[in-house]
C-alpha cells in the first residue's frame, strides 16, 4: 500500500511537473522534442512487457507502431475523430499482436525474433500497395494550428496527449510486474518448462503479453501522424523505432517498470540533443555506442547498478 501510494505521487509529480511545460515554454520544437520522447517511453514499456518480462526479444516494434499510425491515417480519410482513431488504432494493434502471438509463441529465441521481424516486412509491403493510405507517395493529415482545447497551439494538444499516455503505459507495466500475470511472465523466462510443469498456463499468458504490447506499441503511434502531418511508409516503418524499443529497456533495466522508463528518458533526451548540436544521422550511432557500454559493463542496466549499491 505504501509502495502504490509512492507511486501513485510521483506520477502525479511527473504529470504536474511535465504538464505545465507549455505554459512556461514558449518553443515549439521543444515540444516536439518531448513528444518523441515520450512516445519511446511508451514503445520501451510496451516492449519490456514481452520482452523484459517473459524474455521473448520482438523486433517488430515498428510495424505495431505503423499500425497505430495507419489505423489513425484511415480513420483521418474516413473523418472519424480524434479519439476514435486513438481507440482504433489500440485496438487493432492489439488484435495483431494477438494474432502475431498465436502463430509465433509456439517458436524460441531467434526463431521467434525473425518472425516478429517478418511481421514489419509484410506489413510495409501492404501499406505500400494500399492506395487508401497513401501507398508509398504518403499521405497528407491536415491539423489545425490552434489547439482543440483552447489553450496554446496544436503540438501542446498533442503533447498532453502523449504525456498521458505514457502516464497510462507504465502505470499499466507496474501493474503487471505486480500481478500474477507478471508473475507468470517472469517465471516464463526463467524456465518455461519447469514453469509449466507447475501449471502456469504459459501460452496463455504469452497471448496476453503480446496483445497488451502490441496494443500499447499501437498507441504510441496513432498520434504521429498529427505530429509529422505527411505520413509515408518510410516514417512510419522508421528503423529507429525497433532498435530504440529495444536498446532503451536495456540500458535503464530489463524486467522492471522503471528501467524502460528511465532509458528512455535518458536515450531519448541524448538523442534530441545530437539532433539539434550535431546531426540525426548520430542518434543510431549513440544507440549502438550505449548498448555496447551497457551490455558489456552493466548488463543489468542502470537499475542494474542501483541495486548493488
Amino acid at each position: 500500500m505504501k509502495n502504490n501510494s509512492k507511486f501513485l505521487f510521483g506520477m502525479l509529480l511527473f504529470a504536474v511537473v511535465l504538464g505545465s511545460l507549455p505554459f512556461l515554454i514558449k518553443s515549439e520544437y521543444f515540444f516536439f522534442a518531448a513528444y518523441s520522447v515520450l512516445q519511446f517511453v511508451i514503445l520501451a514499456t510496451a516492449w519490456n512487457i514481452l520482452g523484459g518480462y517473459a524474455g521473448y526479444v520482438n523486433f517488430g516494434s515498428a510495424a505495431f507502431f505503423a499500425i497505430g499510425a495507419y489505423s489513425t491515417v484511415a480513420g483521418f480519410k474516413l473523418q472519424l475523430p480524434q479519439g476514435v482513431n486513438i481507440l482504433l488504432g489500440t485496438f487493432i494493434a492489439g488484435l495483431i499482436g494477438l494474432g502475431m502471438g498465436y502463430l509465433t509463441l509456439r517458436l524460441k529465441g531467434v526463431f521467434f525474433s525473425i518472425a516478429t521481424l517478418a511481421l514489419s516486412v509484410v506489413l510495409l509491403t501492404i501499406v505500400i500497395n494500399t492506395p487508401f493510405l497513401g501507398g508509398a507517395r504518403g499521405v497528407y493529415v491536415i491539423v489545425p494550428r490552434e489547439s482543440p482545447i483552447g489553450v496554446g497551439q496544436y503540438i501542446h494538444w498533442l503533447y498532453f496527449l502523449i504525456l498521458g499516455m505514457a502516464i497510462l503505459s507504465v502505470t499499466v507495466a507496474r501493474y503487471i510486474q505486480h500481478s500474477s500475470l507478471g508473475q507468470g511472465l517472469m517465471a516464463i523466462r526463467d524456465d518455461e518448462l519447469a514453469a509449466e510443469g507447475l501449471g502456469v498456463p504459459t501460452l496463455r499468458l504469452k497471448l496476453i503479453a503480446t496483445t497488451i504490447s502490441g496494443a500499447m506499441m499501437g498507441l504510441a503511434g496513432t498520434t504521429f501522424p498529427y505530429l509529422i502531418t505527411y505520413m509515408e511508409p518510410t516514417a512510419a516503418f522508421n528503423l529507429s523505432f525497433a532498435v530504440n524499443s529495444i536498446a532503451m529497456p536495456i540500458v535503464g533495466g530489463l524486467g522492471s517498470w522503471l528501467g524502460p522508463l528511465i532509458g528512455a528518458l535518458l536515450l531519448g533526451t541524448i538523442q534530441q540533443v545530437a539532433s539539434v548540436t550535431l546531426s540525426s544521422t548520430w542518434n543510431l550511432l549513440i544507440v549502438g555506442g550505449m548498448l555496447v557500454f551497457f551490455v558489456t559493463l552493466a548488463p543489468n542496466g542502470i537499475m542494474g547498478i542501483f541495486k548493488k549499491k
